[in-house]
């Protein structure tokens, strides 16, 4: 009986937690001072990752959002994240004609003036699946990240977003 409970046990963390599609990831957001900064849920369908940010405590204004390579998000300026999630070597912006990183996402944030927003992102360029060579959970996970300034979608390294200002770890769910 107990083996058998060992089997059972060892096969359901075998288990991706986001196999069936219904189910999402959630990131937490927080600011430099520790501040609730909202959250990025992230969802697998088929081959399209939706990523819908609610976002808040933020100041007014558009803002770059980015997939950073590390799952770090240590205070103040959030360094810790590394540069752009880019497993395939290639440059900065949706607009630049040499390819872009995986962590650019298709479009900027606006902040409202409740210091509030929204945004719904999907794309086919980054996966949940950690087999993935675009895998955002592979090797550890990565991490989410809000720019002070918008994106101008293709001045490389960053797109000329300026400084980080809020953050989340991306991780697998524990099972």
């Amino acid at each position: 009986m107990r083996t058998s409970i060992l089997a059972l046990t060892a096969c359901l963390l075998a288990t991706p937690a986001f196999a069936k599609s219904k189910d999402a990831v959630v990131v937490p957001l927080k600011t430099s001072t520790g501040q609730d900064a909202g959250t990025a849920t992230f969802k697998q369908v088929k081959t399209k990752l939706t990523i819908k940010l609610d976002l808040k405590n933020l100041p007014i204004g558009d803002h770059a959002v980015h997939i950073h390579a590390k799952p770090a998000c240590d205070a103040p300026d959030f360094k810790s994240a590394g540069g752009h999630f880019n497993p395939a070597g290639k440059q900065h912006g949706l607009m630049n004609p040499m390819g872009h990183h995986n962590g650019d996402l298709p479009q900027n944030i606006t902040i409202g003036e409740q210091h509030t927003g929204t945004a719904t992102f999907k794309v086919d360029y980054l996966s949940l699946d950690p087999a993935s060579p675009n895998s955002i959970l592979a090797n550890g996970g990565t991490s989410i990240m809000v720019h002070e300034k918008a994106d101008d979608m293709k001045t490389d390294p960053t797109g000329n977003a300026g400084n980080r200002i809020a953050c989340g770890v991306i991780t697998a769910p524990t099972p």
